[in-house]
């Protein structure tokens, strides 16, 4: 069983302040302007306010509702919903406005077919091709991961696990691969956030990711695979306990 901090090359005695500095997010400001910045910023609030259910399924959204509330233009705005359009998580409906889309559980269980594939790749992947500052962001993360959950932090985890997702994708340095992850990545954490306090062991979850991300950081190209599949055994059967919660 994985234990944070053991034995690790790469534990060093300030990891969860130096990635709380990388966590940081920007205060609001009322801003107008038009650049991939603001887009992205835009994206990243937008999708963790509907994977953390602020914004629940079947609410129907508003351009300049959104606009005033996080203090972005409305272009950004626009080319944010439309990202999150592709991801899934909101639906654009011609003269009738953008709707965050339902979660669905037969969904969740097909997505999961193709994830334990593609996750056990870029596992494999990102062992074998990760830089050294990579390697050492991953150990990081596997201890951030253990001490967000002792903690019960549920939204700490949330954004180590999309953190997570990035650093894997961008290692695996398969562009193919990362654009596939990406359509799932943000459907499957809403779903566990949705479920997670009737079916979910967050320790375990967190020791689970954590076993990835330290065979990563030690290059061990088999263990990451087995630690992928590992998860996704948890993850479906946690699916599946939510037909009986």
């Amino acid at each position: 069983m994985y234990t944070a901090g053991m034995d690790s090359p790469f534990s060093r005695g300030k990891i969860g302040k130096s990635l709380a500095k990388k966590q940081t997010r920007p205060g609001p400001r009322v801003v107008e302007a038009d650049d991939g910045t603001l887009t992205d910023r835009a994206y990243r609030e937008l999708e963790e306010m509907i994977v953390t259910l602020q914004l629940l399924p079947g609410t129907v959204l508003s351009e300049q509702a959104l606009s005033v509330r996080l203090k972005i233009g409305r272009t950004p705005i626009r080319e944010a919903l439309q990202r999150l359009a592709r991801d899934g998580l909101v639906l654009i409906m011609p003269r009738r406005g953008i709707m965050v889309s339902e979660i669905n559980l037969r969904l969740q269980l097909r997505l999961l077919e193709v994830r334990r594939e593609l996750e056990r790749l870029m596992a494999k992947l990102a062992a074998e091709r990760a830089t050294l500052d990579e390697r050492r962001e991953f150990a990081e993360l596997a201890e951030a991961m253990i001490a967000a959950a002792a903690k019960a932090d549920d939204i700490a985890f949330m954004r180590l696990d999309q953190r997570f997702n990035v650093l894997v994708a961008t290692a695996a340095r398969n562009e193919f691969a990362r654009r596939s992850m990406g359509l799932m990545n943000a459907l499957s954490r809403r779903f566990w956030y949705q479920h997670y306090q009737q079916v979910a062991d967050l320790p375990l979850a967190a020791k689970l990711h954590a076993a990835v991300a330290e065979a990563v950081a030690r290059k061990k190209a088999t263990a990451a695979a087995t630690a992928s599949d590992r998860l996704i055994d948890y993850i479906e059967d946690f699916a599946r306990k939510t037909l009986e919660a």
